[in-house]
This record gives structure tokens, C-alpha cells and sequence, in this order.
């Protein structure tokens, strides 16, 4: 496969005097606590950018320990009321908050999109994905069950109850702000729980836009966000001592920082890390497909997904025509703005930081000799795009196919024996999703029972469904989204035991 050094991809701007969004659209630039946007006792602020300029779009309060706990006070008064709502209850709130959303659904994907600069057709799958979720808990709240009561010792009735845990402290992530706070809030206050959440400080307009909309459909303390970093307003929700369980979606680091600092006061922790998602294609699969697939596997959010198909092993026989495959569908993206047209697909990262970052892994891949069938590095213009790159030819161990590079990137690595490809697909240190490639069905089980993943798709990938659950092994942290599993990971379990003799 012949290879570039520089991509030549155009990025399509929205053009001046384009608003994505008007001021009027803008959450209040304060905390949410107790249903009320809340000033910081601090004065310092966090600088919010648009990624498809660079240019500062808004300024959040920096929160401070003394603003959680605040809000943590407000989370605590609420409790035992939301604590001792019947089911029924719960769910008629979570439908109330799913309808409010869909809505608003345009104005929170435009939103969305503005601060992250996420295409519009990927943020409007982003809120139409947090509309189902609240549906999904609102139901799933009402059905949950326990082992049957009964005489597990003479005369002696066992009963098994699911209780709220309490106040429940998360920290989401910059790259689905609103779904992501949607997979956590759901299940938490289904659960009975109320919540002190801290979006992360690069894109937490839509969450804080959120917290506004549904203030009137909860009661006050039960969502609480509050603005700031991870190492003051996520240590402090990690601390806390009237915190039952922090919930973080994010990297590995921050998952390590969580959980070391919620090892004193030995609360629970509910963990969904990074990925490093490998494809596993086999001679027999059905090529165009793969590939076909992987558009939108490899490439959805502009590679900023935790699930990605970001690391294909393919078998030596067919892996040039799979790269070759795989390539035209890459060279057909439409890389833009998110103003600049309803079909634009890839968008600029989220951050300057974080393009810088994996500008660095495509530059250390090029001096290591890999090359790029395809883009390979920045665009150029303002903003902070990555052209679409398929990494090919890449030898066994290296970097960009071990690390997570969270951007446009797919690596094309080969192998010849079944038993190497799972070896090698286990190796990484992460264990969030995997999937197969084949068209022989007892392969297809055989080897996905031997993938160390959380999830594992056969012939697709990256597709989800509110009903069955998200989490990884390993590096991956632990803990599950999504489905009756999250209910019970937000949700302790109480034995109670009755003498019954008379």
C-alpha cells in the first residue's frame, strides 16, 4: 500500500456571519445547586473555546471545595424525600425530564456542538441517545428485582431489599458532555439517589444548559453541578465524606486519581476508562462490510470515543485489500464545521491540548517509519482538525498501536494465525470493546469468548442499545452503563431477617 506524508483533506467552513448558536442559548455561566444557578465563592474562571476556531466562547465558575460541598449539603438535604419516592414516582420524573429534553433536542445538539465541534448529526445522536436513556431507566426502575423472600433457616424469613445508596458524586467526560451525564444521572436518581456532578471544565456548557431545563421537574438538591477541575472539584467529590460512591467516565489516569482518592473513606467507585478497541478481520469475513463499518466505528466524533474500531488486525492474506477497502471510505469524509452543512462528518478535536497530543503520536509514528495511506496529520487553518489517517504496515508493539490516541486514527496491523490475533488483541492494557470479523459462526463465538473485553461485536461495532450494558476489564476501570446492571451498581442490597416463631 503506497503511503503520504501530509494529508489533503479541506476543511469546510460555515462562513461569516454563521451562528450556530445565539447568546440567548447560553446556559447561566454559574454553578447549578439546589435547582438554582449559584455563584462560586471563588473569582476565578475556566476559559471555554470553540474547536473549530480556537476563539474563546464563555468563561465557567473554577469551583472550589467550599462550592461542593455546598452543593454536596444540598444533594444531602434532598436525599431521604427522593430516597423514599415509590418507583412509580421516579420513573414519571425521568419520563418528565426525557420529554423536556426532546424538546429542546435542536438548541442542545447546536449547543453541543458549538462547544465540542462535534458535526450536527453527531450531537443530535448524542441527545436523542439521552432521551432514550431516561425512557430506558424510567422503565427499567419499575422492574428491577431481588432474590425471592423466603425461609433460608428454620422459622426464620429472609427478605432482600435495593436501596439508594445516597448522594452519589460524578465526573463525566469532554467528549459526549450531555450523553454521558445522561448514562449516569438516569440510573442515579432511578436508583432513589440524588447527585453532585462535575462536567468536565472543556465542554460543560450543554450539562450546566441541562441542569436549567429540568430544575422545575426535580426537587432542589437532587442535580447539582458544579464547574471546575479534577484535581480541586474531583478530589474534593472523592473525599468527601458524605459521598456514597463516585462515578467517573474518563481516562485511566483520572480513574487511578479517583479511586486512590476514595481508598480512605472506602467508597465505593464506579469506573469507565479508556479503550483501545481492536477489529480482528479474518480471511473469511466480508471485507466491504468491515470497512464499511469501520467509517463510522473508527471515525464517529472524530475518533473521540472510548469504543472506537481504532486498532485493525487483519490476516496477511486479505490486508491489502481491506486497507485498500478501507481507504476509499476514509478520502470520501466531509471534514468541516459544524455550521457548514448537515453532512459533514469529522470535526475539528475538542481541544488545543488534546490535538497537540495526537499531532504528537502521528509525528513519532512517521519518524518510527509507519506510514499513512491516508491523511497523517493536521490540516492547517484555524481550529483544531485532524485529517482522517489509516496508519498501515504497522509492526507488532508500536506505540500508536498501544496507546489510546482518542482522534481520526485507525492502524492496520497483519497476522496469519487465529491463536496470535486474540493474543495480540489482549495484550493492550485496555479492555472496554473488541470485535470479530467472519463468516464461520463457531469462530465467531469461539474468539469472542476469548477477547478480554467488556464488549464484543461480531461482524459491526460500536453499536449500543440503552438495554444491555457498557464497561470494561482491565485498564478499563469497572462499573457498567446503561441497562438494569447500572441500576444495581447505583443501588445497595439490605437482608433483612424476621424471627417468625410463635
Amino acid at each position: 500500500m503506497s503511503t503520504t506524508t501530509a494529508p489533503l483533506t479541506d476543511v469546510r467552513r460555515a462562513g461569516a456571519g454563521h451562528a450556530l448558536v445565539e447568546p440567548s442559548d447560553l446556559p447561566a455561566l454559574k454553578h447549578s445547586i439546589a435547582g438554582e444557578p449559584t455563584p462560586s465563592t471563588a473569582t476565578e474562571t475556566i476559559d471555554v473555546f470553540n474547536p473549530s476556531t480556537g476563539e474563546k466562547i464563555a468563561a465557567v465558575p473554577a469551583g472550589t471545595t467550599e462550592d461542593v460541598d455546598a452543593a454536596v449539603a444540598a444533594a444531602l438535604s434532598a436525599s431521604p424525600g427522593w430516597a423514599s419516592t415509590t418507583p412509580k414516582e421516579r420513573s414519571l420524573a425521568l419520563l418528565r425530564i426525557a420529554d423536556r429534553v426532546e424538546q429542546n433536542a435542536e438548541a442542545l445538539a447546536r449547543l453541543e456542538s458549538f462547544d465540542t465541534g462535534k458535526p450536527l448529526s453527531v450531537s443530535r445522536d448524542d441527545v436523542a441517545q439521552a432521551v432514550d436513556t431516561f425512557r430506558f431507566m424510567a422503565g427499567a426502575l419499575r422492574t428491577t428485582t431481588s432474590a425471592a423472600a423466603d425461609e433460608f433457616v428454620a422459622d426464620h424469613l429472609s427478605v432482600i431489599h435495593r436501596e439508594p445508596l445516597g448522594v452519589v458524586g460524578v465526573v463525566t467526560p469532554w467528549n459526549y458532555p450531555l450523553l454521558m451525564a445522561a448514562w449516569k444521572i438516569a440510573p442515579i436518581l432511578g436508583a432513589g439517589n440524588t447527585l453532585v456532578l462535575k462536567p468536565s471544565e472543556i465542554t460543560p456548557l450543554s450539562t450546566l444548559k441541562f441542569a436549567e431545563l429540568v430544575a422545575d421537574l426535580l426537587p432542589a438538591g437532587a442535580l447539582n453541578v458544579v464547574t471546575g477541575t479534577g484535581p480541586v472539584v474531583g478530589q474534593r467529590l472523592s473525599t468527601h465524606p458524605d459521598i456514597a460512591l463516585v462515578a467517573l467516565t474518563g481516562s485511566v489516569a483520572s480513574g487511578r486519581a479517583v479511586a486512590a482518592s476514595a481508598a480512605d473513606s472506602l467508597k465505593r467507585v464506579h469506573l469507565e476508562l479508556g479503550g483501545k478497541a481492536p477489529v480482528v478481520v479474518f480471511a473469511d469475513a466480508d471485507l466491504a462490510a468491515a470497512a464499511s463499518s469501520l467509517r463510522a466505528a473508527g471515525y464517529w466524533n472524530s475518533g473521540q470515543e472510548c469504543g472506537a474500531g481504532c486498532r485493525v488486525l487483519v490476516h496477511a492474506s486479505v490486508a491489502e485489500e481491506f486497507t485498500r477497502l478501507l481507504v476509499a471510505e476514509v478520502e470520501s469524509f466531509a471534514v468541516g464545521e459544524p455550521g457548514a452543512g448537515d453532512d459533514v462528518e469529522i470535526g475539528p478535536l475538542v481541544s488545543k491540548g488534546h490535538y497537540e497530543k495526537v499531532v504528537g503520536y502521528l509525528d513519532r509514528a512517521r519518524e518510527a517509519g509507519i506510514g499513512a495511506a491516508v491523511g497523517g496529520g493536521a490540516t492547517g487553518g484555524p481550529g483544531w482538525f485532524i485529517a482522517p489517517t489509516v496508519l498501515v504496515d504497522v509492526p507488532v508493539g508500536a506505540e500508536c498501536a498501544r496507546e489510546e490516541i482518542f482522534g481520526p486514527v485507525v492502524t492496520v496491523e497483519t497476522f496469519t494465525e487465529e491463536d496470535e490475533a486474540v493474543r495480540r488483541a489482549n495484550e493492550v492494557v485496555y479492555g472496554l470493546a473488541a470485535s470479530v470479523w467472519t463468516r464461520d459462526a463457531a469462530r465467531s463465538h469461539d474468539v469472542a469468548r476469548r477477547l478480554d473485553f467488556g464488549t464484543v461485536w461480531v461482524n459491526c461495532h460500536l453499536v449500543l442499545a440503552s438495554e444491555v450494558p457498557w464497561g470494561g476489564f482491565k485498564g478499563s476501570g469497572y462499573g457498567r452503563d446503561l441497562s438494569v446492571y447500572a441500576l444495581e451498581d447505583f443501588s445497595r442490597t439490605k437482608h433483612v431477617m424476621h424471627n417468625r416463631t410463635r
